[in-house]
Order: structure tokens, then sequence, then C-alpha cells
């Protein structure tokens, strides 16, 4: 087993710890440098209740072989420290220490996230589609969370279009919700990227979706909220983007709600009042990345 593969499984095993929360972890191996070190001093205290007498090795093997029979299936797994991991997610409080990813898991500097109401208006769907179909026409990365409505619509714009859409799930990889898009999601895994910050069988819960929203911003270089209530996810989205230094667009579907109009005269936000204008504004965002998102936020591109 080489080094690489050692501390990413070393950070598996780290995870799967019942006593340490995952951001916790994290912030743990960043600290230290190395998963396996952190790990060696977690496994098997004495001054447990129950220690846990298995060695580090074990559960290092154990992991390992669960990381090699996902990547047999397909699934890629890739720690924070990897170098192919999403770089614009480690900018992020809310960065998952693992990505479980279908597709192809590649640099993504120009995506776009597109989200919206489930319940969405046919208007609502419009606009999602002619959005998304004029992102990705222009090499866009098209991201959403596979969610119906509003994020169907914009995968699928983006596949018609010929573009690259990234989805974002709220469940572990191996599921497929709602089970209406299992379609749509082995497409998107087969020409684009599905990403998962949970194990592979996790099953949707109510936390994990505000936090795939908060992987999906991360994620963007900007967020468009489409359509969105006041107990919306995508409103979830809009604040944690701001949080992250990230550009909001709000269109003016978004604007009848309190919550968009009190958003509108924040830093970052911009109000688009027709598709015409909403590409305007992105383009304009797009526009300002190789100065601000792409180098200051990947130095090693700088210096290239």
């Amino acid at each position: 087993m080489d080094r690489a593969t050692s501390e990413r499984a070393a950070l598996v095993a780290l995870l799967r710890q019942a006593d340490l929360s995952w951001s916790d972890a994290a912030h743990a191996v960043q600290e230290d440098g190395s998963a396996l070190r952190v790990l060696g001093r977690t496994v098997g205290l004495a001054d447990t209740l129950f220690p846990d007498t298995r060695s580090v090795d074990e559960l290092v093997d154990a992991a390992a072989a669960d990381l090699a029979a996902w990547q047999a299936e397909g699934i890629t797994v890739r720690a924070f420290f990897d170098d192919d991991y999403p770089a614009q997610l480690r900018d992020v409080r809310e960065m998952p220490p693992l990505l479980f990813a279908r597709g192809d898991l590649r640099p993504d500097f120009r995506a776009i996230a597109v989200v919206g109401s489930r319940d969405a208006s046919d208007r609502g769907l419009e606009i999602a589609g002619s959005v998304a179909t004029s992102l990705a026409l222009r090499g866009v990365t098209v991201v959403s969370g596979l969610a119906k409505g509003i994020d169907t619509a914009a995968h699928e714009a983006a596949l018609a279009a010929g573009g690259r859409t990234v989805a974002v799930i709220g469940t572990g990889i191996r599921r497929h919700y709602p089970a209406a898009n299992r379609a749509l999601q082995e497409h998107i895994a087969g020409v684009g990227l599905v990403i998962s910050q949970f194990w592979p069988d996790a099953a949707p819960t109510k936390q994990s979706f505000p936090m795939r929203n908060a992987v999906m911003s991360g994620y963007a270089a900007a967020t468009v909220v489409v359509e969105a209530g006041e107990r919306s996810g995508a409103r979830i989205q809009a604040r944690l983007a701001l949080q992250h230094g990230r550009p909001v667009v709000l269109t003016g579907q978004v604007m009848q709600h309190d919550w968009a109009r009190a958003f509108a005269g924040r830093p970052g936000v911009h109000v688009a009042r027709g598709t015409l204008e909403l590409v305007e504004a992105v383009e304009t965002i797009l526009d300002q990345m190789p100065v601000t998102a792409e180098l200051e936020g990947f130095p090693e591109l700088a210096s290239r």
C-alpha cells in the first residue's frame, strides 16, 4: 500500500470513530499533517469505558479494502489532502473530509450553481432551462442538486446543450433520490460528475440536504437562485454562498419573498429581472474570476 492510499485509508478509519466528529477529524489531520498519526493517537485509548482494542494496522487495512471495493464499483474516493480533491472546497468551513464521486472528477474553475424550488412553476422551469443552456453553451459547468423541479431542469438543459453538469447529492452515492431521477443521475455520472460527502449507502435525512447545499455553494464560483420560498434549501444556499464569499444572482421570481428582498442590498448579490440580465450578471462574475477566484483561491495556478 503506497503512502497516499495509507493516508486516505487512515482518514476513512478515523471518520468511522463514533466519538469524533468529521469536522474535528479533518481539523486534527490538518494540524498534524498525517491521518495515520492522528488515528494512532485516537484508537486504543485506555481512558474510555470500552477501549478500542483493534490496532491501527487492522483499521487501516479494513478501510483500504473498502476503498478498493468502492473503486471497483466505479466510485472515486478523495480525501481533502489529495491533489485532485476540488481545491475550491478547501476554502469553506463545511469542507467535506471525504468526497465520493462517480464520473469525471476534474478542476471546475468555471462552475455556476443553478438552484431553486422542488415545486417549481412553469416559468421557473423555463428560466432554469434557459440559464443552464446559456451557461453550457459558454463552456460553463452547471452545478445543481439533482432534486426535482429547478435542479432537474438545470441538469437536463445543460446536458441537452452538450455541456458539463455536476450533481451534488444529499445521499450516499449508491442511492438515487428522488427515485424518479435515477436515470438522470446515471447519465450525469456517465458524462459529467456526481459527488457526495456521505458514506455510499447513506439514506437522505433532514440534515443532509443543507449540508449538500453548503458543498454545492463551495464547489461553485457563484449561485443562481431561480425560485425559492422562505424555507427552501436554495435560500439556505444563497446565505451560505455569501458566507463563502461567492456571488449570488437572484431572479425576479424570488424577489416576491422577504428573504430575497433583504438579500438584494448585500454586497455580492445581483438581481436580474430577466434571463438576459441573469446571463449578463453571470458573465460579469466569470470575467472577474481570473484575478479573484482562480488565482487567489488557487495560488498554485498563479505561478504557472
